[in-house]
């Protein structure tokens, strides 16, 4: 339900308790009218170091994201957004369905996750062949390449940026950043594709465009792009990248 500093919309955002990044994308996007109420996952171990300590994460998301989800709908939003990406790309496009049916029925609102963000963020681009990187470990971006995949892209290639802590992908910054395209881009990717939606990574994606010449799509930007798009709201937001300028 609207209100007064949201009488277009008001997005429920589910981020896990380590993320800083995501709200404050999303505020500072500054689209009139729009407010965001966010709810938190209890990280209790922020440990990612490795396959074992990334399932470990998982775990404790799966056991939290009700409880999130339970005091976002306190504030009565008329979307749900996720605001973590891992979870929504594992098991593929199937899996990602299941997700997004699990929380739609839970909530009754329409849900947008990361990884359908990312899908019809690049269907409207217009683009097929990807590279990606992640501040996951190698078992996240095995899910993330398959998503993709099923989804009719082709992934050029994909890394990540190995991140120990959920905190530490908080604290990558540009030099990181610049290292990781140049080990992926190639002249066959047609988009640079980023996830992780604690990875600070929308306010460099309007320079790397410039400087690559193609798309760079931030998970964050995607997510806020579809949210909105899909609730109507057709404002252009320039800083964010082609996508949320142009489409």
């Amino acid at each position: 339900m609207t209100n007064v500093v949201g009488p277009r919309a008001v997005f429920g955002v589910i981020v896990p308790s380590t993320n800083t990044v995501v709200e404050h994308d999303y505020w500072k996007a500054g689209v009139e009218g729009v407010a965001f109420r966010a709810g938190s996952m209890y990280i209790p171990d922020p440990s990612i170091n490795g396959d074992e300590g990334f399932k470990a994460l998982l775990t404790q998301i799966r056991g939290s994201i009700d409880d999130a989800v339970r005091d976002v709908l306190t504030a009565e939003p008329e979307r749900m957004v996720m605001g973590m990406s891992a979870e929504t790309f594992w098991g593929g496009t199937e899996g990602n369905r299941a997700f997004e049916e699990r929380i739609g029925k839970r909530t009754g609102l329409p849900v947008t996750t990361g990884a359908s963000a990312c899908r019809e963020a690049l269907r409207a681009l217009k683009v097929k062949k990807i590279a990606v990187f992640s501040p996951y470990q190698p078992i996240a971006d095995k899910e993330v390449g398959n998503f993709f995949t099923e989804a009719g892209f082709e992934v050029t290639s994909i890394t990540g940026l190995r991140c120990p802590t959920a905190m530490d992908i908080a604290r990558v910054e540009e030099p990181r950043l610049r290292e990781v395209i140049a080990q992926i881009d190639s002249p066959e990717a047609e988009a640079i594709v980023q996830v992780g939606t604690n990875l600070s990574f929308v306010k460099h994606a309007e320079t790397f465009e410039a400087e690559l010449g193609k798309p760079v799509v931030a998970i964050n930007a995607a997510t806020l792009w579809h949210s909105l798009r899909e609730h109507g709201i057709d404002d252009q937001v320039s800083g964010s990248g082609t996508l949320l300028r142009e489409y």
